[in-house]
């Protein structure tokens, strides 16, 4: 019976052993993470996948890092433009581990060092790159272009740190109040010199449209005139020649026509009076029916 318990026993230790080695020397690197293998303080192996891995127990040690998007959210900085102005720039960044021994080595492993790094040189960046444009330059056109410098600065600069910079943005430039309130004159009076030189443009147009409105309303009563002058002649010439034919057909007919024409408009009115004599001509039909 005791032999039985011993053996039991010894069984029981060495499989005991067994886990405990096994628990030393076996470890597992998560999804969302990376790791350095140490042998006696230096590194034998990095860059691990995802999964279970072996190490030497006692004698091997494993640090995990988090190889997730990290984000650096920078303080809002002062910077000066071309023509010596303050601006209030806020940016932020997205970056990774890409390169677990380099990120161990230079920044130690640690995101925080890692974005006093990264923020020094989104800094620097950015002070080179508004010192080379002005307020309206930042402000209104260049703000593109700039994030693509930045990010292709970055993305350089981040690799000597093991770093692979995903993004980079800025999220709001302001101005201090005194450059905010002579920006926007500058920009109103801009704005209102631009308008009145449209309104200039509309004015002369105006003008040149009325000019020629005009000048054509003149030559058509010009010609209208012409025309109806022409067509009145025509018309006292045919007139003229049918009272001609008339007359040449009966000529008394046609002196007594002319004379009832007369006598009808000259006593149209009661109060019409002539003076003549009596053996006027105008009375001669009157003198002929006596």
């Amino acid at each position: 019976m005791s032999f039985l318990s011993l053996s039991r026993n010894v069984v029981l230790s060495v499989t005991g052993a067994v886990v405990v080695l096994l628990s030393l020397a076996l470890f597992t690197v998560d999804e969302t993470q990376t790791a350095i293998r140490f042998q006696l303080g230096e590194i034998v192996q990095d860059n691990y996948k995802p999964g279970l891995h072996w190490k030497w127990p006692l004698i091997n040690n494993v640090r995990k890092f988090d190889r997730r998007l990290q984000t650096l959210d920078t303080e809002p900085e002062r910077f000066l433009t071309a023509e010596k102005k303050n601006v209030i720039v806020d940016s932020f960044a997205m970056w990774r581990v890409e390169d677990v021994r380099l990120f161990y080595t230079t920044v130690g492993g640690d995101p925080a060092q890692a974005n006093v790094r990264l923020d020094q040189i989104v800094k620097d960046s950015l002070r080179s790159e508004f010192s080379k444009r002005t307020i309206q330059d930042v402000v209104s056109g260049d703000r593109d272009q700039i994030m693509e410098t930045l990010g292709r600065l970055l993305k350089e600069q981040a690799t000597h740190l093991g770093i692979a910079s995903v993004d980079v943005r800025i999220k709001r430039i302001d101005l201090p109040a005194d450059v905010s309130n002579s920006v926007f004159s500058r920009m109103k009076a801009e704005r209102l010199r631009v308008a009145k030189e449209f309104r200039s443009r509309g004015g002369e147009a105006a003008e040149r449209i009325r000019a020629d409105a005009d000048r054509q309303s003149t030559v058509l009563l010009a010609e209208a005139y012409r025309d109806a002058e022409r067509q009145r002649g025509e018309g006292d010439a045919q007139a003229a020649d049918i009272y001609a034919q008339a007359y040449g057909k009966d000529q008394d007919f046609y002196t007594f026509h002319r004379s009832l024409a007369v006598y009808r408009q000259g006593f149209s009115s009661r109060d019409d009076v002539l003076v003549l004599k009596p053996d006027s001509q105008l009375f001669r039909y009157f003198n002929q029916s006596k």
